[in-house]
């Protein structure tokens, strides 16, 4: 009887051990096709900003980073249905989003911007009248686009990924794109297909389309898992974590 009590008390304590192992491991979900914040290497690997981000975050909290590549539009419905259990994906935190998830404090914020070709006389929406604006499909970006270019006469077309819309400026299907400054500036704009292109009028930031900057996405009814994760950034942003992957990506 000994034995067979000594046995279940393994067992128990394998099975407890299995159950703290797998506790351990975040599933974060990026779109991985967003450099620099997020993007596949030609070697397949995750790489970018939120990536770093995230990594650091984990190692505040003490738990181990799967990253699960998902399409932009597909990212929250997934969070949903608990296929993972964080965005780490530069979103934005807006009202539209916060009904539906819950955010920790913005890890970070940058404006957007248009991007159109060089000698484009831009006055306003209006002066893209007639034009093809390409946006990332479920983004800020369109949303902005969809509320000030198209009631202006802009042909606003969304997409499932930033790289698509780029690939169709390169085609001359697009005549532009609304993007993040870093985004854009960082990749397209620093490659040979994106030099006859520049950005055109201010700065967009109006927080009724662009939200407080970037946070992470969580589920609801996980209000430790944010609780924990707001401390985790306050951290980073303390002992210099947080300027030191900035400074990798966005330097200068």
């Amino acid at each position: 009887m000994k034995h067979v009590i000594r046995f279940a008390g393994v067992c128990a304590m394998v099975l407890a051990g299995a159950s703290s192992a797998q506790a351990e491991v975040l599933k974060i979900a990026t779109e991985g096709a967003y450099p620099p914040f997020n993007y596949v290497d030609s070697d397949n690997k995750l790489h970018g900003f939120d990536v770093d981000i995230a990594n650091a975050l984990c190692a505040q909290i003490q738990r181990k980073c799967v990253f699960v590549e998902s399409e932009w539009d597909s990212i929250i419905p997934g969070l949903q249905a608990k296929k993972y259990d964080v965005i780490i994906s530069s979103m934005s935190i807006t009202p539209e989003r916060a009904r539906v998830v819950d955010f920790t404090n913005r890890y970070y914020k940058t404006p957007s911007a248009i991007v159109v070709k060089k000698g484009t006389k831009y006055d306003g929406p209006a002066s893209l009248k007639g034009m093809k604006i390409g946006v990332l499909k479920g983004s800020t970006q369109e949303k902005w686009a969809l509320g000030e270019l198209k009631p202006a006469g802009v042909n606003v077309v969304p997409y499932q990924s930033q790289n698509q819309v780029y690939l169709d400026i390169k085609a001359g299907r697009l005549d532009g794109t609304v993007a993040d400054i870093v985004e854009v500036q960082g990749g397209f704009l620093d490659t040979a297909d994106g030099k006859g292109y520049v950005f055109v009028g201010e700065p967009l930031s109006e927080k009724k389309y662009f939200g407080d900057g970037m946070g992470v996405a969580v589920r609801k009814s996980d209000k430790d898992l944010k609780e924990a994760l707001n401390k985790a950034i306050a951290a980073i942003r303390a002992d210099g974590t947080w300027q030191k992957i900035s400074d990798k990506y966005v330097p200068g």
